[in-house]
């Protein structure tokens, strides 16, 4: 609605009039059009069938340096228990 009044009118506090219109407005308040597409079918989500089948992996960087010159951490996840192991690591 905005869009169409700016090709037609101009005023400083124009997108707050309209904001004001539209919150006191009952008709626009009863309209709730979705502007989406819709989603699709449901898949379910298969369930591997021995550990360590499915895994994710993920790197934390930018950490101060120890001793032995690690500054990130690979993160690596079991997708059927959720065990995690964090793996100290070199960015290079």
């Amino acid at each position: 609605m905005l869009t169409a009044m700016k090709k037609f009118y101009y005023g400083l506090n124009l997108n707050n009039d309209v904001a004001k219109f539209l919150a006191r407005c009952f008709d626009c308040q009863q309209v709730n059009v979705v502007c989406r597409h819709p989603g699709g079918l449901l898949h379910s989500i298969a369930i591997s069938e021995w550990k360590w089948e499915v895994i994710s992996m993920d790197f934390i960087t930018s950490f101060p340096r120890i001793v032995r010159h690690h500054d990130s951490i690979m993160v690596v996840v079991d997708g059927l228990k959720k065990v995690a192991h964090f793996i100290p690591m070199k960015s290079t």
